[in-house]
């Protein structure tokens, strides 16, 4: 029974995840952003992860996070062997997580690099922390996966330095996972505003 259910959740993840990179990558999305923005454009592929999940706020989060990755593999330097291993992370076929990337929104926040990468690796630590601040019941495959993460992160080396604004945006995901189990209206857009504010008002 154990099996199925994690056999049945791990094929909604990964439809949900064709789903939202399908949509990404395609010309609809592009004509969109470069329309109403990146910040607006977000907002809709949240709209639409909502939706295809029939309004389960845990499974869009989850696929969002796994969706908005640019990377298809994670090199991790395992602890006490020290050695290094390519962790697989469940994407689109190849054609599709390429464009996905390239459409990425990446202008999200006041401080956000002006160039051509920008911020488009932020998305899924916003997410992604969303997800693990949503979930609340223990005995679910989202805390599962939320307290593996927990572990992985204090046990494994992910071999790149830390990012303070990786940090901070994790800050503000786990804020909006929050504020979703209250108000399922709010948009990724009035967060990552929100951020921006207070980071000129701290830099005035």
């Amino acid at each position: 029974m154990i099996s199925i259910q994690l056999n049945a959740q791990q094929s909604n993840i990964s439809k949900t995840v064709n789903h939202i990179s399908s949509y990404i990558a395609s010309e609809e999305f592009l004509n969109l952003r470069n329309s109403i923005g990146d910040l607006s454009s977000t907002d809709s592929i949240f709209i639409i992860a909502v939706k295809f999940n029939d309004g389960n706020i845990g499974d869009a989060l989850l696929g969002l996070m796994l969706a908005t990755v640019p990377y298809r593999e994670v090199p991790i330097q395992l602890p006490i062997v020290n050695s290094i291993v390519n962790f697989p992370l469940t994407s689109a076929d190849e054609e599709t997580f390429l464009m996905k990337n390239e459409n990425l929104p990446r202008y999200l926040f006041f401080d956000t690099p002006q160039n051509n990468y920008g911020d488009k690796d932020k998305l899924a630590h916003f997410f992604g922390s969303a997800f693990l601040s949503n979930e609340s019941n223990i005995f679910d495959l989202g805390k599962l996966i939320g307290y593996f993460v927990e572990a992985f992160e204090e046990s494994f080396k992910v071999q790149s330095s830390v990012d303070v604004r990786d940090l901070d945006v994790n800050y503000y995901g786990r804020m909006f996972g929050e504020i979703l189990k209250e108000k399922k209206t709010v948009l990724p857009s009035q967060i990552f505003l929100l951020r921006s504010v207070r980071y000129l008002r701290i830099t005035l």
